[in-house]
């Protein structure tokens, strides 16, 4: 199944739908009573109520129920309240070759706040006082679905409800600058994720997904989950030993080479750049950037 948060109107919340084909979404407070609200509520009920939701959104399709077309919504963040954003750092060889930071023996591992998430086609806006070395990265997003406490890596996709796009927006002049990686990467919306998320019965091996980033129509990263220094597995199992995983959590797996920070010349997003990331199998994910004058 593929999950989204769609916004239906200006100034509406947003609301849990399930796609039913690439362009169309029911929303489940129109099939279900007593619908989960979000993701993480859905998460938090359990595998019951993850067949409960399957079972009517395939009656749903099957009734030709009228759907919303998704061209006529907008797309919140693919997770909205998860307990805990962590994201990996130089998980992609090349990725750290090309930054010229070497590789630790264990993850380089950081947290993301939760007021840089963004949707699919929103706008992200800083301001230039603030950076003028904002960067893309494609990568993995990886969601929990049943709490990990000192899991094995043989055992640690069990773990997995699904898996989604994340764009990874990096103010590189202050990531280089401080002594940690949190602020560089969490302002407003520097964390988009979707457009959907996927549950982990549509993605049986996250070790073979072609990602990539085009910037203004011009591809600028081509790699591949295989490429990873830890898998999806060992990392879950890593950050499992020193606190439990908790349903609907997000770890951001890191990104492949290309970044614009160590291209000659560099290239940084600027004011009305576009840029999309996308994992294949789950889909892209696109935003827009404003750069402020202040």
């Amino acid at each position: 199944m593929r999950f989204a948060h769609l916004v239906a109107g200006n100034g509406a919340p947003p609301r849990l739908a399930v796609l039913i084909d690439e362009g169309s979404a029911v929303f489940l407070d129109e099939i279900l009573e007593d619908a989960p609200r979000d993701l993480q509520d859905l998460i938090e009920r359990g595998p019951d109520e993850v067949d409960r939701v399957r079972a009517f959104a395939a009656r749903a399709r099957a009734s030709g129920m009228s759907a919303t077309s998704t061209s006529e919504v907008s797309f919140a963040s693919a997770v909205l309240r998860p307990p805990a954003i962590y994201a990996v750092g130089l998980n992609y060889r090349a990725h750290a070759d090309e930054l010229n930071i070497v590789s630790s023996s264990a993850p380089t591992v950081f947290a993301l706040w939760p007021n840089s998430l963004a949707g699919h086609g929103g706008v992200t806006e800083w301001p230039r006082s603030l950076s003028t070395e904002v960067d893309y990265e494609v990568e993995l997003g990886v969601i929990i679905g049943t709490p990990a406490c000192n899991v094995g890596v043989d055992d640690a996709l069990s773990h997995v409800f699904g898996y989604t796009v994340v764009n990874d927006m990096t103010a590189r002049d202050l990531q280089f600058s401080e002594q940690q990686w949190s602020r560089c990467k969490s302002f407003d919306g520097f964390t988009p994720t979707g457009p959907v998320v996927v549950t982990a019965d549509e993605i049986p091996d996250p070790q073979n997904l072609r990602i990539s980033t085009d910037l203004d129509g011009e591809r600028m990263q081509d790699g591949n989950t295989a490429e990873m220094v830890r898998t999806v597995a060992q990392l879950i199992s890593f950050l499992s030993r020193s606190a439990t995983l908790q349903p609907g959590t997000l770890i951001s797996t890191g990104t492949t080479s290309g970044a614009g920070y160590s291209r000659d010349p560099q290239v940084f997003l600027v004011d009305g750049s576009t840029v999309t990331v996308t994992v294949e199998g789950i889909g892209e994910l696109t935003t827009h950037t404003r750069v402020a004058r202040a």
